[in-house]
């Protein structure tokens, strides 16, 4: 399968989401997940297939914009991800960075990261991010 195909503009979040801000290290769009880069405190796409620091999801993207720029993102609590998702799927760090994909897609020397899990299928989601630091 492939990470969620979101339209970055349905990406809202709701009344339980708990919402923190960041400066983008580089051009991202709502919906993508984020890690906090220790070197220079920016957000960048997570991915689980680089480094156990892109690996460490803080949050999945509630705005976007280039780098230099401000930009909200959901830690945990319920969102509209801006994606068709299956009800009761889990969904972790995918291997292209700032995706959201299904536990089917980690693969061997990946990082396991869980972002969070549907509840419907009109992509209302629940942000509950596990890092792990494990490797597939």
């Amino acid at each position: 399968m492939a990470a969620l195909t979101v339209t970055a503009t349905s990406v809202v979040p709701n009344s339980t989401a708990i919402i923190d801000s960041g400066i983008l290290g580089e051009t991202a769009t709502a919906g993508q997940a984020v890690y906090l880069k220790a070197a220079d405190a920016r957000l960048w796409l997570a991915q689980c297939d680089g480094t156990a620091a892109e690996a460490t999801a803080v949050g999945i993207l509630l705005s976007g914009g280039a780098a230099g720029q401000a930009a909200r993102f959901a830690t945990s609590g319920s969102i509209n991800i801006g994606a068709t998702t299956a009800k009761t799927a889990t969904y972790f760090a995918h291997g292209t960075a700032g995706g959201v994909g299904p536990q089917t897609d980690v693969a061997s020397t990946n990082y396991i990261t869980r972002l969070g899990y549907a509840t419907a299928t009109d992509g209302t989601f629940i942000v509950d991010i596990k890092v792990t630091g494990v490797v597939v």
